[in-house]
């Protein structure tokens, strides 16, 4: 388809912290938004993920993970983190809480890790002290295999299923693309994991299949979520130029790229074989030209009932906020939001205020929450 209590007193406080002279108002199909910076001064972030007490972990891609406080400040740098290879797009990536994590304190960071021969995305999990100043038992828990030499198309968005298993969404590494296809390695592929490592019994067992692969055939997926009725996994998948792609990746399936695409490389040439192809998956949806997706997130909250089971996904090159309305597995429509906001969207979370929270990927990047202008 183509269409060109605690939690909420921390809210309270948080809203009542934000900078009135950072607000602007964009108009939308449910009344005025107004977007308020809630913190600033960090540099690329990447990956955002509420505490239960309603602070915000915030990933930095050089390679920090900080604390945001209730006042906006940010932390010191949380110790116990991996080492990434920070170049390019690589770096400290996504981080999300374990479902247990009320009790257990655990979390999980993917990252871009140097190895020998080069580097590749990996899965650490650890422990966050109750003082939330250091990480502990820091483990890896997954590769991806083989490394490669290149800067590029690392993924990667890490999301807990209902069972409990972890998907993982990894890149086809730029120069590598025709690997997509091939099952033997971990390059352009969906995983699914258990929480300590390993593939899960009900992975897909296809012959010639690595255990931990769910999906082949994709490209650069930055963007991932549950549908809160469903619990089907949707993502959000860089295309070339062109061919930006929403998919819900089932197992054992083939998503196509680089056999198939609705986009052109860069320089104008043509890629793979056209846009269908037999035992190939078609996208939900697909942006052409590109707006770059990254993070994305179903809405749920009470502040725009009409918007219930939106998918809103942040754009890097389109510098806005793209809400889908959906019904089942069908896209339904689109809504570009904040257009003028003149920044890149990383990632896009709802708050436990009912209320949306953006990451912008600048050298001095943001925390943004968007709400209903008052």
């Amino acid at each position: 388809m183509r269409i060109s209590t605690p939690i909420l007193t921390f809210a309270v406080a948080l809203a009542a912290a934000a900078p009135a002279a950072a607000q602007q108002r964009f108009a939308s199909s449910a009344g005025e938004l107004s977007v308020e910076t809630v913190a600033s001064g960090l540099e690329n972030p990447w990956g955002l993920a509420f505490l239960p007490d309603g602070r915000m972990l915030v990933t930095e891609r050089p390679g920090r993970l900080r604390l945001v406080g209730a006042d906006g400040r940010l932390s010191v740098p949380i110790t116990g983190v991996p080492n990434v290879a920070g170049r390019g797009q690589g770096g400290l990536l996504d981080v999300v809480l374990d479902p247990g994590f009320a009790q257990n304190r655990t979390i999980y960071l993917s990252f871009s890790e140097p190895r020998a021969g080069g580097n590749g995305t990996s899965v650490a999990r650890a422990r966050l002290n109750e003082r939330g100043t250091a990480l502990e038992g820091t483990k890896v828990i997954f590769q991806q295999m083989p490394a490669i030499n290149s800067s590029m198309h690392f993924g990667s968005r890490l999301v807990f299923d209902r069972t409990g298993a972890l998907f993982v969404t990894v890149g086809d590494r730029y120069s590598q693309r025709d690997q997509a296809q091939n099952p033997g390695n971990h390059i352009g592929k969906l995983m699914r994991i258990r929480p300590e490592g390993g593939a899960p019994e009900d992975n897909p067992k296809v012959a010639g299949w690595q255990p931990e692969i769910w999906s082949i055939g994709h490209r650069n997926v930055q963007g991932a979520a549950l549908h809160p009725e469903t619990g089907q996994l949707w993502t959000a998948e860089h295309g070339a130029r062109g061919g930006d792609e929403v998919n819900t990746p089932k197992a054992g399936r083939n998503y196509g790229w680089p056999v198939i695409t609705f986009g052109i490389d860069y320089s104008g040439a043509k890629i793979g074989e056209g846009t269908t192809k037999a035992g190939m998956e078609q996208p939900l949806f697909y942006w052409d030209p590109s707006i770059a997706p990254s993070g994305a997130a179903f809405y749920t909250g009470a502040a725009w009932p009409a918007w219930k089971n939106s998918l809103f996904v942040g754009a890097l090159a389109g510098q806005m906020l793209v809400r889908l309305s959906t019904e089942g597995e069908t896209v339904t429509g689109q809504e570009r939001l904040l257009e003028g906001l003149g920044l890149r969207i990383r990632d896009v979370r709802q708050g436990p205020d009912g209320f949306l929270y953006l990451l912008s990927d600048a050298a001095d990047g943001k925390v943004l929450r968007v709400r209903p202008a008052r």
